[in-house]
């Protein structure tokens, strides 16, 4: 039986997918974004260890509230911890739950197929179109994001994905041209969301001691989150946000 390392569960999750999630957030990230509103979440503690049959008694206790969601694992990143991933989710498709993994796709294939094969649907974070400015903005390239996204293609893996509008990095008219565009190729995504950037998670970095180099970074204007939702708009891609 493997043991999870989790950070903490929610039961009452409202953007972590379809209708009201169960949201199971993991601890450890191999990223490092300089935009993350989590970095609690970033180093794998021992503070909340469990059991894949633990998690599932939690998970039961709600089942009335969650008839028309389902659960999500996500983190920090949950894939950083497949065999715990794998056996919940087979526990999850038993009981006829609907499930999701909300991830940066930034592990290996080789790591995390299985996974993401017993998921119902992927919540899939693209950083950053560019692999070099993605590097600097998250400490990896997006190499296995974007193999991941290629993965969901072939076995029709349903996929949301999640993209941080960062002005001075992704908020970018040339980026989200091209992002935008690439997007539109994959029968797989059924929902674009773009998020705008914000300082809500600031306190976190300063609870943490870590300083944050977005810190005195602006939120997009409404009129840049509306320039960057035209050029999906532009590509018919599927409910931008």
């Amino acid at each position: 039986m493997t043991t999870g390392y989790l950070h903490s569960l929610e039961s009452f999750g409202a953007v972590d997918g379809p209708g009201i999630r169960f949201v199971v957030f993991l601890s450890g990230c191999p990223l490092r974004c300089l935009y993350c509103h989590n970095p609690d979440t970033w180093e794998q503690k021992q503070t909340l260890c469990m059991t894949p049959p633990q998690v599932m008694e939690k998970i039961r206790s709600e089942r009335s509230f969650l008839l028309r969601g389902g659960v999500t694992l996500s983190g920090g990143e949950p894939l950083m911890q497949p065999a715990f991933c794998e056996e919940l989710l087979t526990l999850c498709r038993q009981e006829g739950f609907h499930t999701a993994i909300d991830t940066s796709g930034s592990i290996p294939l080789s790591q995390s197929r299985h996974a993401i094969d017993l998921a119902n649907m992927l919540l899939l974070d693209i950083k950053d179109i560019d692999p070099e400015d993605c590097r600097t903005l998250t400490g990896k390239t997006n190499e296995n994001a974007l193999a991941t996204l290629d993965h969901c293609e072939q076995t029709g893996k349903e996929v949301w994905i999640r993209h941080v509008l960062v002005p001075g990095y992704t908020l970018n008219p040339d980026k989200l041209r091209r992002l935008a565009e690439k997007l539109s190729g994959y029968r797989c995504v059924k929902r674009v969301e773009l998020l705008p950037y914000h300082t809500m998670g600031l306190y976190k970095w300063e609870a943490l001691g870590i300083p944050c180099k977005l810190a005195d970074t602006p939120t997009p204007t409404d009129d840049e989150i509306a320039m960057a939702n035209g050029f999906f708009t532009k590509q018919k891609t599927p409910a931008a946000e």
